[in-house]
């Protein structure tokens, strides 16, 4: 039998703002372990997101257990920066978690339908400066803090595509500088 061949990971390129698996991986295991135990399997259902979540995390039944046992080879993944499986994981967590979203963007006045907002919106204007520990503060006592501090972490993400992994009671995420023009 000819010795298996291990494939070559392609290399890696490094962008000037925070990846997403990176928003996954500054909040740490335990946490993480916490906010995959939070994926309501009725709301993947209902947003016809399970069998792609089931088959992104490589599970032949997506349930509980599933998803507990799955914790260690879900976080291997995200460290080795698998950010096609971070961008379906966290869709899986947020919409579980409709009521909170709904919650962060009315703290942060972001004009909104159940935690949704129009595409065409621009919501970092809403943004403005200490918006992460405003919305941590206004939510904490609601919503479980790695949960609250993931959506911080993710919406900076998304909108500002940030540079930084922001903690409770640090300084803001900054917004990744715009790269250089080539010529």
């Amino acid at each position: 039998m000819p010795p298996i061949r291990r494939r070559r990971r392609a290399p890696v390129i490094r962008w000037p703002f925070m990846q997403l698996c990176e928003v996954f991986l500054g909040l740490g295991q335990d946490s993480f372990a916490q906010l995959v135990r939070s994926i309501s399997i009725g709301k993947l259902k209902t947003y016809q997101l399970y069998e792609r979540l089931k088959t992104r995390m490589h599970l032949p039944k997506l349930n509980t257990e599933g998803l507990r046992k799955g914790v260690p080879r879900f976080w291997e993944r995200l460290s080795e920066s698998d950010e096609t499986f971070a961008s379906e994981l966290a869709q899986g967590i947020l919409i579980s978690h409709m009521d909170m979203i709904a919650a962060a963007l009315g703290v942060l006045e972001i004009p909104n339908e159940d935690g949704f907002f129009a595409k065409d919106l621009d919501a970092t204007r809403y943004l403005t400066e200490g918006w992460q520990q405003r919305a941590f503060d206004a939510l904490k006592s609601r919503f479980p803090e790695p949960l609250v501090v993931f959506y911080i972490n993710h919406l900076a993400w998304e909108l500002l595509k940030a540079a930084d992994f922001w903690r409770p009671g640090t300084t803001p995420a900054t917004p990744a500088p715009e790269p250089a023009p080539t010529s």
